[in-house]
């Protein structure tokens, strides 16, 4: 059975951790019960107003990252592989070099013992300030602060202090207070990195949709939401990706409040040969296209690698198929010769 169920507003107040009770909580432990979805939450505008909004969102991104339209380009760095803060430090200069609008920490980068969390801070923001110094941009790059909640506001803080843009956090583990109190300490952009969700979401009796999930996270003020990626690694079907990064791109309860929005991060196995699909699935470019491999992994370099994403964004932008761009972008050519072969 499918059951709608009204709550009134009046139990829950601005508490978000007691909205999350209510509509995710004890229900799921009911013995008579089998299973329970959430599927679907719909708020009204006057309780949206109650909770944090994003403080950057689409637009905002945008601007720090000086990237006026088309998707923003960016890649992923692993540092908890053995990297020293300064090794991590030098290639975020060299990936600056290469042309990325936007760096990410892996989720499971902490703040390891090789490299802890502030001093990866001050090696990296170090390049990016001296990149933005010769070319005039700015690379948003997105620090994993995820930790202790106290420890999570002093990495916010000194990241914003280095000059930085973003911080990224595993949302289901910082928990929604610990979000919260980080969006109203804080102007800059927070990446929310939504691992575990498969726990929440994969059986299709149990859990819950992305929907109401990115909801609840919205309201606590995050300014993008992972969606993972077309054609990629994990679990989700391509529709679900796509259907997912059309909830972030749509306001929560008033469908003229366009800052109310969130921009949608893909990733997992994206590369140049991915792009079109993701832009026919949201036309206005309004998001993050993460390559790991795509661009590390190009034959050419990383250099190569981004240049073979903007020129599959030319492309498109275009009306001309890949192949047909491809004979007059060496860079493309390479990217479908070399990652094409594998999928």
């Amino acid at each position: 059975a499918r059951i709608t169920v009204s709550f009134p507003l009046a139990n829950i107040d601005r508490n978000l951790p007691t909205l999350a009770a209510t509509v995710a909580g004890n229900l799921y432990d009911i013995g008579e019960s089998t299973g329970v979805r959430l599927e679907r939450l719909r708020i009204p505008p006057e309780f949206r107003a109650r909770f944090e909004r994003p403080r950057q969102g689409v637009a905002g991104t945008r601007r720090i990252a000086g990237v006026n339209e088309g998707p923003l380009m960016g890649t992923i760095i692993k540092p908890n592989v053995g990297l020293t803060a300064e090794e991590t430090g030098a290639l975020v200069g060299e990936l600056c070099e290469a042309g990325v609008d936007f760096i990410k920490d892996d989720e499971c980068c902490g703040s390891p013992a090789h490299a802890p969390t502030s001093d990866r801070i001050r090696a990296v923001m170090q390049r990016v300030r001296q990149w933005q110094d010769r070319s005039g941009k700015h690379v948003m790059v997105a620090f994993n602060i995820s930790d202790e909640h106290d420890a999570m506001l002093r990495h916010a803080d000194l990241v914003a202090q280095e000059g930085g843009s973003c911080v990224m956090v595993s949302l289901n583990w910082v928990g929604f207070s610990s979000l919260q109190a980080l969006r109203r300490r804080t102007d800059l952009a927070i990446h929310g990195h939504r691992n575990g969700f498969g726990m929440f979401s994969r059986h299709p009796a149990l859990g819950m949709d992305f929907r109401p999930y990115q909801l609840l996270w919205r309201l606590a003020g995050v300014d993008h939401m992972h969606v993972h990626g077309l054609q990629g690694k994990f679990s989700q079907p391509d529709e679900e990706v796509v259907e997912s990064a059309r909830d972030c791109l749509t306001p929560l309860a008033d469908a003229a409040d366009r800052d109310d929005v969130v921009m949608p991060a893909f990733s997992s196995g994206q590369w140049a040969g991915t792009l079109p699909a993701t832009l026919a699935a949201v036309p206005s470019g309004d998001l993050m296209f993460m390559c790991g491999g795509g661009i590390l992994a190009h034959p050419g370099g990383a250099s190569a690698g981004v240049t073979s994403l903007r020129q599959a964004w030319a492309a498109v932008r275009a009306g001309e198929s890949l192949q047909s761009a491809a004979a007059h972008a060496r860079e493309l050519r390479d990217a479908l010769a070399f990652f094409g072969a594998k999928h």
